[in-house]
């Protein structure tokens, strides 16, 4: 019996990697003499550098801007030329406590500080991925950083901050283009949000940053001078450009600027991870997450694994934390069975603290369901 194991990270509890090795040891309690494949996956969000390390890439440490100015611990990944750049990990939301003074400070510059680094190594591609920071500032800390002039009216620079954007009248991208060079830029993100308007990224991720109505207005206002001064500036209108909003706009930052483009992070990264040479010839398929709901079906992991098995007639089974689906919906988006933690344990906290033992008794269980159909 032939199972490729292909789960994406179990927030708070076990990363792609952890949650891979403990169904692989769950399949193996079920059919001692199974031959597993593990293919962690990422969807771009956090915990995609965890992958790319177990795909054979290389760590570099350094120390950046935080999304408060602090200096933070962060990283990055290269891998067959290309840099593999968080945006989290210089200005993830877990660096602050949300609340609306931070939601109007926190910036980007650390995020370029990471790229301006992978430049200088000679980096032939750049992947940034954007989800969980803390900033909504456009990305204009990150040009800031790889030499943008940002400047008002006056011709004074502007404060970091997405907050301190709406006095912008000015930006000059000579310098970056010229650091830039022929590097290459693609943007992996599993949202579309554009960056202004009812669904852009003030009104839909500043209150989750610490934005409140007022903040949320001032912010949508400065993200529009922003995206008003880089088209001056002679780039490409971000307005509602899809995904433009997403990691705050730091996206829509990196397409106008960067000449970057946004792609599915669930895509970019399984090309790396071997998924699809595995699955031909395979029995079964394993995947899973933190939360199966309906953001898995919008390019979540689990949905893009059942996808690909689907297309070899491959089986999928999912183990999750939590279902939040029913066995109809789990049905059309090609998984035959599932198991939640939750339901195997007597709190939320347990099933987190004890993730990686109930993640494989559960796959077990659910292996063993599965050959007796």
């Amino acid at each position: 019996m032939r199972v490729v194991i292909a789960p994406d990270k179990f927030k708070g509890s076990l990363t792609a990697v952890e949650a891979a090795e403990a169904i692989g040891a769950g399949v193996r309690d079920a059919v001692p003499d199974a031959e597993v494949t593990l293919c962690p996956v990422a969807d771009g969000g956090e915990g995609t550098l965890d992958v790319l390390l177990a795909a054979g890439g290389k760590r570099v440490d350094l120390r950046v801007s935080g999304p408060l100015s602090e200096q933070v611990d962060a990283w990055y990944v290269l891998l067959d030329g290309a840099a593999y750049i968080e945006s989290a990990r210089a200005c993830g939301i877990e660096y602050v406590t949300p609340s609306p003074a931070v939601a109007l400070a926190a910036h980007t510059y650390g995020v370029g500080e990471l790229i301006g680094h992978a430049l200088t190594g000679g980096a032939s591609r750049i992947v940034l991925t954007v989800g969980g920071t803390a900033s909504t500032d456009g990305g204009s800390g990150m040009l800031r950083a790889l030499g943008a002039q940002v400047l008002d009216s006056s011709g004074a620079h502007t404060a970091l901050g997405g907050g301190a954007l709406g006095g912008v009248a000015t930006v000059e991208l000579a310098a970056v283009r010229e650091r830039l060079g022929d590097t290459t830029v693609r943007v992996a993100t599993d949202v579309t949000n554009p960056l202004l308007g009812p669904n852009g990224a003030a009104a839909v991720f500043g209150p989750q940053k610490g934005a409140g109505p007022r903040e949320v207005e001032q912010l949508e206002a400065a993200l529009r001078a922003w995206a008003d001064a880089l088209h001056r500036a002679g780039t490409i209108a971000l307005g509602d450009v899809p995904s433009a909003g997403a990691g705050g706009g730091v996206s829509g930052g990196a397409m106008a600027a960067l000449g970057a483009r946004a792609e599915s992070g669930f895509h970019l990264v399984v090309e790396l991870t071997g998924v699809a040479q595995a699955l031909p010839g395979a029995d079964l398929v394993i995947t899973g997450e933190g939360s199966l709901d309906q953001q898995s079906l919008a390019g979540k992991a689990p949905a893009g694994i059942a996808a690909m098995a689907g297309r070899h007639g491959i089986p999928v089974l999912a183990v999750a934390g939590r279902v939040a689906l029913s066995p109809e919906e789990l049905a059309g988006a090609g998984i035959a069975g599932s198991r939640a933690l939750i339901d195997h344990a007597p709190s939320l906290e347990h099933a987190q603290r004890e993730a990686a033992r109930l993640l494989r008794e559960q796959t077990a269980a659910l292996v063993r369901a599965h050959r007796e159909d």
